[in-house]
């Protein structure tokens, strides 16, 4: 049994046709939810990339594992979902992006080299990198984004593209005249990118991962998971022909936003309706150029979503291999006067998540949804039963979700949480904050979303039963006390979760539990007659002679 674990970046949990978008079709990834299971309420941990992905990828929460924005290093140390798999005989590779940071202090302090096994597992997130590319190779004027190697850029090399970045310069870039139309801009969303549709970042992953599964089945290599992870529908919004011109204004679904929600906002909000990014996507003349380009990035993945499970189907990978599609955030496209995400409304917070299990058990539920409230740490126990491996619940947070891939209807959580740290935003100054108070805590249930600001500021919440657009904010209102009363107590419980005691499992406690005294440590005895003659034993007897 293998597992083939994808991961689109910034893909809105509503732009796919299995999720109800009239305009976008999505044939192959439907169909892959044909087989499977999609669950209709997924929510990630974070909604901003890095802190997203390292909650994914280790199956704990930003507070557990301390990445709690982009650029944070993972700590030596943390188990990944490739620790867990690898002792459950799996091994675990990497073919894309992660936007992980290495802890290079914390090598350096453990004496681990960066090329050695170890080391590269510890600067990989727990995979064996068969190709990294985070996909952000922009430049400024102090230097590149990411210092590292881009084998995309080597491989646009190797296809004639001149130049030293031609990611900047082809990919994700378009004409105007003899002149670069750059994607950062995006009044040129609306011109293809420069670039044959083969060579762009999409199709070059999958070739990728392709040639990855090809080499495994040639080989006869056991058990393993691929961890599929591409670069887009994120930003630069711009994609070659022919998906640039696919759709136009008339598939541009109505922006969802209230001019009330502009008034007497929670500080947080405001501040991100009033950045750079907010103003710019208020405006109907940059939506109108951006969502159909973001459009057409999505239709790109779901074909090369076609060729990935056609290559399954022939080779008969598809008979012994769970499947997962999902996303590490949204994108709000305008949508409550932002864009981006980093808030907790549901175009950025929730996210698509489609399982395919190839077991018979999971056949009474192929086609099915499932309503639960499921936190993208849920997968890493997933992958683990998937593998074999026994539960450890004291290091992963997430609960399995193989009960509902079966049809059964387990004990599961009532409320599911996310957290967002902005301390490095210049809104955290301009909030007059300390780093440790600009952070935000969402709780969300069947019908309430509610989140807590650190620093003194206001809740807010959102009635999703009426108010299923979240655009009247309840935070502060005297009738709805008792309500944000609940959910106080319950990032209260969640809060005093055991989370950092990943060394000893509870099994492991109880077996231990009251043996000190087999070792000689007999606390509280008066005499040698209170308790066994076995564990005096070498306490007694004659005084050793010399």
């Amino acid at each position: 049994m293998n597992i083939l674990y994808i991961m689109f970046d910034q893909l809105r949990f509503d732009y796919l046709s299995c999720a109800g978008h009239p305009h976008l079709k999505t044939p192959h990834i439907d169909g892959l939810a044909e087989k499977g299971v999609r669950f209709t309420r997924a929510y990630v941990q974070s909604p901003t990339c890095g802190s997203s992905r390292m909650s994914s990828y280790t199956g704990r929460y930003p507070s557990s594992h301390g990445v709690q924005f982009n650029s944070y290093p993972l700590k030596v140390g943390e188990w990944t979902i490739g620790d867990h798999l690898r002792k459950a005989g799996m091994s675990c590779s990497l073919i894309g992006k992660t936007h992980m940071v290495a802890d290079a202090a914390g090598l350096e302090r453990l004496g681990l080299a960066p090329d050695s096994v170890i080391g590269v597992r510890q600067s990989e997130c727990g995979f064996d990198p068969y190709v990294r590319d985070d996909g952000l190779w922009a430049e400024g004027p102090a230097g590149f984004y990411d210092q590292k190697r881009s084998p995309y850029n080597e491989y646009l090399k190797e296809q004639g593209y001149p130049g030293d970045n031609p990611w900047n310069d082809f990919a994700n870039a378009g004409i105007e005249g003899n002149d670069i139309a750059s994607g950062w801009f995006m009044v040129n969303a609306d011109k293809p990118a420069n670039i044959s549709e083969e060579d762009s970042e999409t199709p070059w992953l999958t070739t990728k991962a392709i040639e990855f599964m090809e080499e495994k089945r040639l080989n006869g290599a056991g058990p393993w998971c691929a961890h599929l992870s591409y670069i887009k529908p994120h930003w630069p919004y711009i994609v070659p022909a022919p998906y640039h011109d696919m759709y136009g204004p008339d598939d541009v679904l109505p922006v969802v936003r209230s001019d009330a929600e502009r008034e007497d906002a929670h500080p947080v909000f405001e501040g991100m309706m009033n950045n750079q990014i907010g103003k710019t996507f208020s405006r109907e003349e940059v939506r109108q150029k951006v969502i159909p380009a973001y459009m057409g990035l999505i239709k790109q993945a779901d074909d090369q979503m076609g060729r990935l499970f056609a290559y399954l189907e022939e080779t008969g990978r598809m008979q012994d291999t769970m499947v997962v599609v999902t996303s590490d955030h949204g994108d709000y496209l305008g949508d409550h006067w932002l864009g981006e995400k980093n808030l907790f409304h549901e175009p950025s917070i929730k996210v698509p998540l489609i399982v395919y299990d190839p077991r018979a058990q999971a056949d009474a539920t192929r086609g099915s949804t499932c309503d639960a409230l499921v936190e993208a740490i849920d997968l890493a126990p997933t992958f683990l039963e998937f593998a074999g491996g026994a539960p450890v619940g004291h290091i992963l947070e997430g609960r399995d979700l193989t009960p509902w891939l079966q049809g059964e209807t387990p004990e599961w959580r009532d409320f599911a949480v996310a957290e967002f740290d902005y301390s490095t935003m210049p809104l955290c100054a301009k909030l007059g904050l300390a780093p440790k108070d600009a952070r935000l805590f969402m709780v969300t249930d069947a019908r309430w979303k509610f989140m807590h600001a650190e620093g003194g500021l206001p809740a807010m919440l959102f009635d999703m039963q009426n108010d299923p657009d979240e655009l009247v904010d309840l935070g502060r209102s005297e009738a709805h006390q008792e309500v944000i009363t609940l959910m106080y107590d319950r990032l209260r419980q969640w809060g005093l979760r055991m989370s950092q005691r990943t060394t000893l499992s509870d099994a492991q406690i109880e077996a231990g539990r009251g043996k000190s005294g087999q070792k000689g440590i007999l606390l509280g005895v008066y005499e040698a007659a209170d308790v066994s003659s076995e564990l005096t034993e070498k306490l007694r007897g004659p005084v050793p002679q010399g």
